[in-house]
């Protein structure tokens, strides 16, 4: 973004609501496209003529490509602008959710959803968070904003499989992907209130080499892990092979600072320590949203012979959860520091996971999931929209863009991570016992993201805008 060009002043309450609604709507139908197709196992791999595996890699491939491609994304919105941007990628993304309806074989559905969609979802995503951090410029009403998006993400991810179980029983899962193209078109209607507050600089640098370093660095790692079910040595090939090519994109950007060039993340980011930490409790909350989600409907509908409007049903209580504790968080942000609602927002997934763990065992019923899911519910809702507000709100606003990639990046590469790792070892073995060890690495990687929250700064309430904080050195 251009320094010199000052942030949108406040605008009345009205005008931030219609700019709103269509930036949610925009995260809530990206997160629901990651957790419908859990319910679609079975009718996708009857349909299709495919397998389990072939449907966890297609979704896989989906949060995967958003992950690679989410800083590159955050990055073109200075070149081309917010709202340019926002409109292409939600045109690309309904294309490829007509494609996916329209799908003949699992080849044309990874296609449609996961490469379409993923790109898609890549280039709106980061105008979402850049928007939504110039039009809302007091404390509270970011808070307040931030807190409807990641409520409504969180939403979309926890009842993705109820809506999608509702939609595939009743019309079939093709008709899911028609959902999500008329949901788009309601959402470039909508987005026709909105106005880019700062013009786009067509003179802006952008680090192809950096793209694709760090999309080829995180796309390698990813499959490495999905090969873990078929050949160990693949595996650590294809993970020490990504690991070497993110080692030489950061390589790359430290060449381009040092030369005073502009790379496609900037170090800085990386040196602040309340930001990093955030980092990863949001990686984290994704990767134990999305792999519960999975490993869940995966073990109903393989394991117990549930449908998909049954699956869905169940994680109803997860979509209670979230949206209770999503509505409260505002209200508890004035009385407890982030830190707080974050770390005990841990403690309650953990907690939930535990559940899963203990009562599944012993009950034949399905409704054995619901407290548990219930609890991981609440827990996630409790602790989004402190992580990301903490995040953004580290950095002035001509860093915006690199930072909202960034944050978003983490967050889908959690997503990818948690269904391929918790859902190879599901896939692996699809009994009981693999169902339990799936959830107890959640929750083992769960406390890893709860030791990460309580090393945060203990805040007291909100933390302060992106234009009065600046990067630590």
């Amino acid at each position: 973004m251009t320094e010199a060009a000052a942030p949108a002043p406040e605008r009345p309450h009205s005008a931030l609501r219609g700019v709103l609604v269509p930036l949610a709507l925009a995260q809530f139908i990206c997160s629901f496209a990651g957790s419908n197709m859990n319910v679609m196992i079975n009718d996708i791999s009857r349909d299709l003529n495919t397998s389990v595996q072939g449907v966890q890699v297609a979704i896989t491939v989906f949060l995967l490509v958003m992950a690679a491609l989410m800083i590159p994304g955050g990055k073109l919105t200075d070149r081309y602008g917010r709202k340019r941007c926002f409109l292409a990628g939600l045109i690309v993304y309904g294309v490829g959710a007509l494609l996916s309806a329209a799908s003949p074989a699992l080849g044309v559905l990874i296609l449609g959803n996961s490469i379409l969609e993923g790109v898609g979802t890549a280039l709106l995503i980061p105008p979402v968070y850049i928007l939504t951090t110039l039009y809302f410029t007091e404390v509270t009403s970011r808070a307040r904003a931030f807190g409807v998006i990641m409520a409504l993400g969180g939403i979309g991810a926890a009842a993705g499989p109820l809506i999608g179980g509702l939609i595939t029983s009743t019309l079939g899962w093709r008709a899911a992907f028609v959902f999500q193209a008329l949901v788009i078109a309601l959402i470039v209607l909508l987005s026709r209130r909105v106005r880019d507050p700062l013009p786009p600089d067509p003179t802006s640098p952008f680090d192809t080499r950096g793209a694709v370093l760090s999309a080829v660095g995180l796309v390698l790692l990813v499959m490495g892990i999905l090969a873990a079910d078929n050949n160990l040595w693949l595996m650590l090939g294809l993970l020490v092979l990504g690991a070497l090519v993110l080692v030489w994109f950061f390589r790359w950007v430290r060449a381009k600072e040092r030369a005073g060039e502009e790379p496609l993340l900037s170090m800085s980011l990386f040196r602040d320590r309340t930001s990093n930490l955030g980092l990863v409790t949001q990686n984290v909350q994704w990767l134990m949203l999305m792999g519960t989600s999975f490993v869940v409907a995966a073990y109903l509908q393989v394991v117990r012979g549930y449908d998909a409007i049954q699956t869905g049903v169940i994680f109803t209580a997860a979509t209670l959860g979230l949206l209770a504790s999503s509505l409260a968080a505002e209200r508890l942000a004035k009385r407890r520091a982030q830190r707080t609602l974050i770390v005990t927002g841990f403690g309650a997934t953990i907690a939930g996971i535990v559940i899963l763990l203990a009562l599944v065992g012993g009950s034949p019923s399905p409704w054995a999931l619901a407290p548990g899911l219930l609890v991981i519910g609440l827990g996630l809702g409790l602790m989004l929209t402190p992580s990301v507000n903490i995040v953004q709100s580290s950095f002035p606003e001509e860093q915006q863009g690199e930072i909202s990639g960034l944050s978003r990046s983490v967050s889908n590469l959690g997503s990818s991570l948690g269904t391929a790792i918790a859902g190879t070892i599901l896939v692996a073995n699809l009994t009981t016992h693999a169902y339990a060890a799936a959830m107890s690495t959640l929750a083992v990687i769960g406390i890893l993201g709860l030791t990460a929250a309580a090393r945060l700064p203990r805040q007291p309430g909100a933390a302060a805008p992106p234009s009065d904080v600046a990067p630590s050195a």
